[in-house]
């Protein structure tokens, strides 16, 4: 049995980051950039207005000053001539500032009568333009790695990018094992359950970056996990749940043996999860998580996760363990880690107090997992303690 931090290190070990594709920027959103990309323009490509008023020579700004009015800008439709001494240009929002031009006068502060205005009002120091380049410039990069938000996507649009390099997503294959299992939706049997884990992890994956798909529901039988592990080839991560431990059903390990895994680790000093199974699946990653619902969701958080960030080119100490102040006293650990469904919120951290591993309703109150390292003593109210955000 070996310890969290040894069972993270050899799971990295088993994964690579993935090739880059390039993808449409529509399609973009939430992907990983895999290379640096460079703007290909200045932003805004122009001086531009950043009001609707009267284009000016600065240097004649001031109280009652007049101007002739020579023609209009607006977006999209610049003025093609110069403005002269004594001359003003009407100006929009975004339109190009003429030459000559060096302050755009609001309009709230003229007056105009036919083609001449008056500057009313004392004119500020704003020259209300935009600087050409003012936000980016050719040639300036959004580095990699980085997931894109809609924010980044707007950027790389601005900047004329039509389709950028990403990572490929990593293909998960998920493998629910048992005879007591059935979809949801259908009809158990009265000594069945509905398989819930394998839809918990492909949601966690997914959102993760991932590309995860269900597999058939595995029977105890050599056969039909074969069929299920021929079913995952093509796969990046295979990920099994259930089947796992030491019971007389329990054949994965067997099965997949004899399918030429090699096995780096059966067995981590945590709780739950202690049942946890990895290795090399001959071109693919292999991860056997025990069945219970709880420990197969808490295993997603504490080692998939990482997995699929490495995948995918990004750090996998993110989302970083965090500290908080204990909002209810804990009592001693035992000799595992242990990953305590926990409540954060403006009193503290709180552990639930029953953490059965089959409680996913005490699962889904929780918004981190409070860690206890091995033989840790008893906690009081307001210690200062780990928990990994979820």
């Amino acid at each position: 049995m070996i310890s969290v931090d040894d069972a993270r290190t050899q799971l990295l070990a088993l994964v690579r980051q993935l090739e880059a594709e390039t993808v449409p920027l529509a399609e973009a959103a939430g992907r990983v950039l895999a290379q640096d990309v460079v703007a290909r323009r200045d932003q805004p490509p122009f001086s531009a207005s950043a009001m609707d008023g009267y284009a000016v020579n600065a240097a004649e700004v001031e109280r009652h000053a007049m101007f002739k009015v020579i023609g209009e800008a607006a977006a999209g439709h610049g003025f093609q001539g110069r403005v002269g001494a004594g001359q003003a240009v009407r100006i929009f929002t975004g339109a190009p500032v003429p030459d000559g031009a060096s302050s755009v006068v609001i309009q709230e502060d003229v007056s105009r009568t036919g083609d001449l205005i008056t500057i009313t009002s004392e004119p500020g120091a704003n020259s209300n333009i935009r600087p050409r380049g003012g936000d980016f410039i050719a040639g300036q990069t959004v580095s990699s790695p980085r997931r894109l938000t809609a924010a980044d996507i707007a950027l790389l649009a601005a900047m004329n990018i039509p389709s950028v390099p990403v990572t490929r997503r990593p293909e998960v294959a998920l493998i629910s094992t048992g005879d007591e299992l059935v979809m949801p939706g259908d009809t158990p049997e009265a000594d069945q359950i509905i398989v819930s884990n394998t839809f918990g992890l492909k949601a966690m994956l997914d959102g993760l970056g991932a590309r995860a798909r269900i597999l058939p529901i595995a029977r105890d039988t050599r056969s039909a996990l074969r069929t299920a592990f021929e079913l995952a080839e093509g796969a990046d991560l295979v990920v099994t749940i259930g089947g796992a431990s030491v019971g007389d059903h329990d054949l994965v390990a067997d099965v997949a043996a004899d399918l030429g895994l090699q096995r780096s680790f059966y067995k981590v000093a945590m709780r739950p999860g202690k049942p946890l199974m990895a290795g090399r699946l001959n071109t693919a990653a292999m991860v056997g998580l025990p069945g219970n619902p709880v420990s197969a969701m808490v295993c997603g958080h504490v080692f998939l996760a990482p997995m699929i960030r490495a995948m995918l080119g990004l750090p996998t100490t993110e989302p970083a363990f965090q500290t908080a102040r204990l909002a209810k006293a804990l009592p001693a650990n035992g000799p595992r880690e242990h990953y305590m469904r926990a409540q954060l919120d403006a009193e503290g951290l709180q552990a639930f107090d029953n953490q059965d591993s089959s409680l996913l309703t005490v699962l889904a109150k929780a918004n981190a997992l409070l860690v206890r390292p091995p033989h840790d003593p008893a906690r009081s109210v307001g210690e200062m303690v780990r928990y990994l955000p979820i």
